[in-house]
Parts: structure tokens; C-alpha cells; sequence
């Protein structure tokens, strides 16, 4: 069993009261990132509910909660459940005489070719990341928004979901949690507009990259396939620490995130940014130069026309004048085709963007009533 410890020796960047007097539920807060999280949050302030479907593992935490000096509680249930969600949201209120904070961490994983995942297998997901989200959400509203039991006027609640970056673009094995996902982060944003709007509530999302010692690496990244080609295509050459996403929990669910809404936050050191690296460094630098050597050494390519109507390089001076071989005096003058056709081929030019001096300075001067003849 995961040990439940901090995952880190860092200080933390925040004040040890941003979030004193609030009280937040944890689902699947009795393991891995669930758990970080709900120790950073106790460690600053806020008294913690655990959720969890394993009851051995939530008695193991809120006894490392409590020697902290947090106020913990776990409480067992299923977040696919309605029934469970009910009774885990009304028994951390009636506990704690409110709830500030919801944080839906419980999700499955584990890495499975397409053709091999059953419907059954792929709808687990679905219902746990998925519809487990939004289920608590759903029965959590009540105590959350601005007004509701518990609460004051002033302001609503806070929820995090926990996402992930897979569905970004597309990963290997893994369609099931990459849907599961998709949808959770629509559902961030759908209800950080509505419940935002009518409710003040803020609801964000964390999307870690690969983080050490927790559950969800364990399955996805196992040592026996753990390389030093996968860590190379890391940009910042490292894993995560189950403290990296607490403290983005902690930022959004303080004041140093008021004015956050609707906004999944990917916590993964640019990892999903990043793609294998096919050739050295060494390599393109050696090719950039070779090729900068053809182009300076190549020929200039051929004139070619730039519109089958008007070709810049070939115009005359008859193209500006009349039948008697004389400049119009003037937008009024006696030979108006003559200056339309002028016109006709200004326009040309300026679309074609080629050879200014060529037609600028003669038609400058037909407008102004000069003879261009010495401008030729």
C-alpha cells in the first residue's frame, strides 16, 4: 500500500492560513495526488473530508492526517453511486457544519490496446472519471453555492477536478481514460460558466503530468519500461512530485485564484508539448548550413510574368498617353479612357505589390496635371 506521507521536502510558497476555516472534500483523497492534496490543504488551514472506496487505506490516512494536526475525517463510498454521493456531501457537512471546497480526484486507469478494452471496461472509466465528477458536483451544489447551508452571502465555493493532458492529442492504450478525461474538462467549463454566473462558484482543473509514487504511474509507467529514452523527450528531464499539483490545488482554491474560472491548469513541466527528438542537435545545425550554402549558390529563377494582364517589367510610356501621343492634362482632360486604362493597371500593380518607380510617379503626375515624359 502507498505510504500516506508528503511527497516532498519543499517549504511551502504560501501562508500556513490561506485556507483556515474552510473545509474541503477529497474524493479518492486516501492515496497518491488525492491524498498530497488533502494534506496541503489541512497543512494551510482547512479542516478535510476523505472519500474513498476502500476503508483500511482511508483509516491509514486520517490517522496521518490527524498526526499532522489536521481535522480529518474518512468517509467510504462510491462517487459512481448517487446514493453514496448524497450521503458522503451531507455527512461532511454535518460533521463540519459546512463544505468551501470540493475535489474530485478518484479515477481508474490502466493501459489497454483498443481492440482489447470491452465496453464494459471502457464505461468503468467513463462512470468513474466521468460521471463520478459530475455526480459530486451535482450533489455538493447545494452546499457550495453563494447563500446555500453553511454559508454566507458573500461568496460561493470552490470545485478542482483532476484531469489530465492525454486527450490533448492522442495516446497510445489509452482511449478509455483519454474520453474519461475530455469529458471532465468539459464539464469544468460548463459549469464554471453556469454556476459561475448563478452561483459565484469557481471550478477549475488540474491536469498532471507523470508523477512519482503515486498509483496512476505505477500502472501506466511500470519500472520494467522505465528507460532513459522516455526521459529524454521530458523538457524539463524529470517527473512530477505529488506537491507540485497540491500547491496548484492550493493556489486555485485560495485568494491568490479569485479571479481563476474555467480554466484547467496543466501541471506537467511542458511534457505534453513534446515530441521524440529524430535528430541531434549536431545534425540540424550541420544541415541548416548546408542548405543556406545551396541557396546562396543557386541561380536566381526566371522572370516570370505576374499577371497574365499586366507585366510591371513591360510597360511603355504609350500605355499613359493619348492617340496624339500627349499626357492628359488632368482627370478631366480630353482622353479619359486613356486615364481609366492608367488606372487599370495602378490597380495591378498595387495588388501585385512589384516595381513602385515603374507606374507611381507617372500616374502622380497625371493626377496633378504634370508631363511625366522626363520621369520615363
Amino acid at each position: 500500500m502507498e505510504s500516506s506521507s508528503s511527497s516532498s521536502s519543499s517549504s511551502s510558497p504560501f501562508r500556513g492560513d490561506v485556507v483556515k476555516g474552510k473545509v474541503a472534500l477529497i474524493t479518492g483523497g486516501g492515496s497518491g495526488i488525492g491524498f498530497e492534496i488533502s494534506a496541503q490543504l489541512g497543512k494551510h488551514g482547512a479542516s478535510v473530508a476523505i472519500m474513498g472506496r476502500r476503508r483500511h487505506v482511508l483509516d491509514s490516512a486520517v490517522s496521518a492526517l490527524t498526526a499532522l494536526g489536521i481535522p480529518a475525517i474518512g468517509l467510504d463510498g462510491d462517487v459512481r453511486k448517487k446514493e453514496d454521493a448524497i450521503r458522503i456531501v451531507e455527512a461532511t457537512f454535518k460533521h463540519f457544519g459546512r463544505l468551501d471546497i470540493l475535489v474530485n480526484a478518484a479515477a481508474g486507469n490502466f493501459l489497454v490496446p483498443a481492440e482489447d478494452l470491452s465496453p464494459n471496461g471502457f464505461r468503468t472509466v467513463i462512470d468513474i472519471d466521468s460521471v463520478g465528477t459530475f455526480t459530486m458536483c451535482h450533489e455538493a451544489l447545494k452546499y457550495l453555492k453563494k447563500g446555500g447551508p453553511g454559508r454566507g452571502t458573500s461568496s460561493g465555493g470552490i470545485i478542482l477536478n483532476i484531469s489530465a493532458t492525454l486527450h490533448y492529442t492522442a495516446s497510445w492504450y489509452q482511449i478509455h481514460v483519454s474520453a474519461a478525461k475530455a469529458a471532465v474538462d468539459s464539464i469544468t467549463r460548463s459549469l464554471a460558466l453556469e454556476w459561475g454566473t448563478d452561483y459565484d462558484i469557481r471550478v477549475n482543473g488540474i491536469a498532471p503530468g507523470p508523477i512519482d509514487d503515486t498509483p496512476g504511474l505505477r500502472k501506466l509507467a511500470p519500472d520494467e519500461m522505465k528507460g532513459s529514452e522516455a526521459k529524454s523527450s521530458m523538457p524539463l528531464y524529470k517527473s512530477g512530485e505529488k506537491w507540485d499539483i497540491a500547491m496548484a490545488a492550493l493556489y486555485l482554491a485560495s485568494d491568490a485564484g479569485k479571479y481563476i474560472n474555467g480554466t484547467t491548469l496543466v501541471v506537467d513541466g511542458g511534457l505534453w508539448l513534446s515530441r521524440p527528438r529524430h535528430i541531434s542537435k549536431e545534425t540540424v545545425r550541420e544541415l541548416s548550413r548546408v542548405v543556406e550554402r545551396k541557396s546562396r549558390e543557386a541561380p536566381p529563377p526566371a522572370r516570370v510574368p505576374t499577371s497574365k494582364l499586366f507585366d510591371p517589367h513591360e510597360i511603355r510610356k504609350s500605355d499613359l498617353t493619348d492617340e496624339l501621343g500627349q499626357v492628359p492634362s488632368g482627370i478631366f482632360g480630353h482622353s479619359f479612357p486613356v486615364l481609366m486604362r492608367s488606372f487599370w493597371h495602378l490597380k495591378s500593380y498595387f495588388k501585385e505589390q512589384v516595381i513602385k518607380p515603374y507606374i507611381e510617379i507617372p500616374i502622380l503626375c497625371i493626377l496633378h496635371g504634370n508631363d511625366p515624359s522626363t520621369d520615363f
